[in-house]
């Protein structure tokens, strides 16, 4: 650490955390070519809205695919690639960075990164300077949910993917959305109270 960043340290930035399958894509059950991804309905303005107000976009994801053998890392790569050029087209906007967990339990020794562990968040704290307590988790699994509060940030359900049947099982405390646009919606409105 310099002089200059003890005097002045870094200026931390808030960020949405966010699973990928069926939370910006219809869930499909290991998805990992363009062919078949296809958004949630009006995700794409709701990550742009997020990235006006000044959050950091970051993808959150399990891939069990790979551990199980049914595609690479570089297939995961090459569509986050496509995702983010599609994203860029549609809105001018990108997510600012994609990290994924290529283990599974079953196929392998236990992993840190694997949600509802808080690796994945973790490290993208680390590596963009993330404020963690000023960060959000939006998923559709409970182990999202966990993932995002081990990691300090505060989560959110959306309905969508898996989230109508998780919907029953979550503690209290936790704010449930319909999908991701109406979570953009509140999430943009407590950005500019804050303001």
């Amino acid at each position: 650490m310099t002089i200059e960043e003890i005097a002045d340290p870094p200026l931390r930035l808030p960020a949405v955390f966010l699973d990928r399958d069926g939370v910006l894509n219809v869930e499909k059950g290991y998805l990992h070519r363009w062919e078949d991804w296809e958004w949630i309905p009006g995700a794409p303005p709701a990550l742009a809205e997020l990235s006006r107000a000044g959050f950091k976009l970051v993808v959150a994801t399990n891939q069990a695919g790979v551990a199980k053998g049914y595609y690479g890392e570089d297939a995961v790569r090459r569509l986050h690639d496509r995702v983010n050029r599609d994203l860029r087209e549609r809105t001018g906007t990108l997510i600012d960075a994609f990290y994924h967990c290529p283990h599974h339990p079953d196929f392998g020794p236990p992993c840190a990164c694997r949600k509802p562990r808080p690796g994945l968040l973790l490290r993208a704290a680390e590596e963009l300077g993330l404020d963690l307590p000023a960060s959000w988790m939006v998923g559709d699994k409970l182990s999202d949910l966990e993932a995002g509060r081990a990691a300090s940030c505060r989560p959110l359900l959306v309905r969508t993917g898996y989230g109508a049947e998780t919907e029953a099982g979550i503690p209290g405390g936790i704010g449930v959305f319909a999908d991701l646009p109406a979570a953009a919606r509140f999430l943009v409105g407590i950005r500019e109270r804050g303001r």
